[in-house]
């Protein structure tokens, strides 16, 4: 059977799969960042308790296989909450959130440390409150300083995406088992499909780029002149 008429037979299920892999990937970043900033900055300048509450937190997180993490929140953490009816695109997008904050903790983190304690000292000079100095002078620029490095995260999450179908989601891996299953054709469209991540990647990357090159402060960073 051709392969080429099997992709265009079944372009509406791949374009549903592929949907909703961006998907995962997009509430992932999302939830990655909220989660991950307020983090940071209580890595930098939270007090001890804080401190390490958030270092388990990230130890946790980044200890365990993603797999791991998805099967004990699928199982266990989510229905003992009384949540176990949450949708498997639900679940899948907030582990991956999850997991993801605790890495992008550490971009944010790192990227506030950069901007120097010299203008902490300054701010606080002017008679600026310590909140005050880091909401107008400290994250502004770390959130620039950081968004080369946050924007690795984009490939990660991706490829991690489609260990999803374990927990039942129909992304773009288990639209292609599926696919292999009813045409008995197995390494051409395993072959498209990693033509499909690739292009997805190298698409996200670019817009990620691009802005970073938009919004660098000259001297910092990736795309700075």
């Amino acid at each position: 059977m051709d392969v080429l008429s099997i992709l265009i037979d079944w372009s509406p299920y791949i374009a549903s799969g592929i949907a909703t892999t961006l998907g995962l990937v997009l509430s992932a970043l999302g939830i990655g960042a909220l989660l991950g900033f307020p983090m940071a900055i209580g890595q930098v300048y939270g007090s001890r308790p804080v401190r390490w509450a958030i270092g388990v937190y990230v130890w946790f997180f980044r200890g365990l296989p993603i797999l791991v993490l998805l099967f004990l929140f699928w199982f266990g953490i989510f229905p003992g909450l009384g949540l176990g009816d949450l949708p498997a695109f639900v679940v899948g997008a907030v582990v991956l959130g999850l997991r993801g904050a605790a890495y992008q903790s550490l971009i944010f983190s790192g990227a506030i440390r950069s901007v120097g304690e010299g203008q902490m000292i300054a701010a606080r000079s002017l008679g600026m409150s310590r909140f005050t100095a880091i909401r107008s002078v400290i994250l502004p620029q770390a959130m620039r300083i950081a968004l080369p490095g946050w924007s690795n995260e984009y490939p990660i999450i991706l490829t991690d995406s489609a260990v999803c179908y374990a927990i039942g989601v129909v992304e773009l891996l288990t639209v292609t088992s599926r696919i292999v299953t009813q045409t008995n054709v197995m390494m051409p469209i395993y072959l498209a499909t990693a033509g499909i991540f690739i292009v997805m990647n190298y698409g996200g990357l670019k817009i990620l780029h691009g802005l970073e090159k938009r919004i660098a402060i000259p001297g910092f960073g990736a795309g700075a002149v």
